[in-house]
């Protein structure tokens, strides 16, 4: 693939923003077709119209006639429910708001604990999110999951996100492809650009190749997928010319596409046929409602079956609204703030905070009843297939962090499948 075809395949998926802009699709429209749509379960259908030369289609065969059951992943009437984490790190001493910080390697061992509990409580997916920072303690996802894997024994194991542009795709699919394995096909990777930037020098890496990184690499990526030989040509390394990676799935690899919200994101993600993650960490849910809208319009334009969304937003579930957010604000705030001082933002408010946690704001805090509504209120709004909660804020002590997976997968997540249901 060379770099000329890159561009027209950006041009393509520019062409169809325009077009999804000028001509907006209902919402609802969507939904029926989620609800009708027979997804495709090989590669055997026509070819599709206006593809893009590296469009593929999620559910193509694998290499050992395997196909990805896109139905694990959840539909908007069967959705499925995570909790995702950074390995972010609690105070050694949760009453001193000042006091030194636990160690790298125990934020490790308390995200293990954490996904085991998860699995218990019957929640469907447990996301680890890839930093290369100080208070964050994943920086190699994949290990972390090879090590829950070992100890849960039905709940699906990914990313949120794998920093795709500052990493080799080839070993990014080789990695997921063993713990694919060795989970007996829970894996998934979620590929993304991260809302850090600390990988680029790290790994020697500029970010004037922002851009041409992340859309060569998700080319090549998905051309993995397929696992067959792979031929490329581009820009950012030497061409991949017949090349087979190892090792193969049982049954392919799930791959998603991870965004902050920008029209081309969304619209490059479905030129690929990979479902979506939206991160929604400010506003309202509500305000992604076109994004969506656009990705499914791009999807049926380039010929791709319909695939599913979610959303990945923070929160914090405790016993009543007051506790949830009287735990979790001192947290938030510290963490918004440091950030901030990065970014150039103001300090963390109170009524940001307030904001957020209000009917349609982008904090899922509060009592089991109020964040199940809230979520309930999101799904329907969006048509998602599945709702990730970033149950992990900052220095929030794990022993909440536990209570809330607890309470979120026992009385969140039920709560929320019978307001689906009964259209409430």
């Amino acid at each position: 693939m060379s770099t000329s075809a890159v561009s027209s395949g950006r041009l393509l998926a520019l062409a169809v923003l325009r077009r999804s802009l000028d001509h907006p699709a209902p919402l609802a429209s969507i939904r029926a077709r989620l609800a009708s749509k027979r997804r495709r379960t090989s590669s055997g259908s026509a070819s599709p119209r206006c593809a893009p030369p590296v469009a593929m289609s999620h559910s193509d065969r694998t290499g050992e006639d395997g196909v990805v059951d896109i139905d694990l992943l959840g539909s908007p009437q069967s959705p499925t429910f995570g909790l995702d984490t950074f390995g972010d790190l609690e105070r050694e001493q949760a009453a001193d708001a000042d006091g030194p910080l636990i160690g790298h390697p125990e934020a490790i061992r308390q995200v293990v604990a954490e996904a085991v509990l998860a699995d218990q409580v019957g929640v469907d997916f447990f996301g680890v999110g890839e930093h290369h920072r100080p208070d964050f303690a994943i920086s190699a996802p994949d290990v972390v999951l090879a090590a829950i894997a070992g100890q849960t024994s039905r709940i699906r194991l990914g990313t949120s996100v794998t920093v795709l542009s500052s990493d080799d795709p080839i070993r990014v699919f080789q990695r997921f492809a063993t713990l694919d394995a060795v989970s007996r096909g829970r894996a998934e990777v979620t590929l993304g650009r991260g809302s850090f930037t600390e990988s680029f020098p790290l790994f020697g890496l500029s970010l004037d190749d922002y851009e041409v990184l992340f859309s060569e690499k998700l080319e090549i990526f998905a051309r993995l997928l397929r696992e067959e030989p792979v031929s490329w040509e581009g820009s950012i390394r030497p061409p991949l010319e017949g090349v087979s990676v190892y090792p193969r799935t049982a049954r392919g690899l799930v791959a998603w596409v991870g965004v902050g919200g920008t029209p081309e994101s969304v619209a490059r993600a479905a030129s690929y046929g990979l479902p979506l993650v939206v991160a929604v960490i400010g506003g309202s849910p509500g305000q992604f409602a076109p994004l969506v809208d656009l990705y499914h319009r791009a999807l049926e334009h380039y010929g791709h079956a319909t695939l599913p969304v979610s959303m990945h937003s923070p929160g914090h579930v405790a016993a009543t609204d007051e506790l949830a957010r009287e735990q979790m604000y001192p947290h938030q705030a510290a963490a918004f703030t440091r950030i901030g001082r990065e970014r150039g933002w103001g300090q963390y408010t109170p009524d940001q905070f307030e904001a957020g946690a209000g009917p349609q704001g982008a904090l899922f805090v509060g009592s089991p009843e109020t964040v199940a509504q809230k979520i309930a209120w999101a799904m329907r709004t969006l048509g998602l297939s599945r709702f990730q909660l970033k149950y992990a804020v900052g220095t929030l002590p794990h022993e909440q962090r536990m209570e809330s997976i607890r309470l979120y997968g026992t009385e969140v997540v039920p709560r929320v499948r019978e307001l689906l249901a009964a259209g409430g």
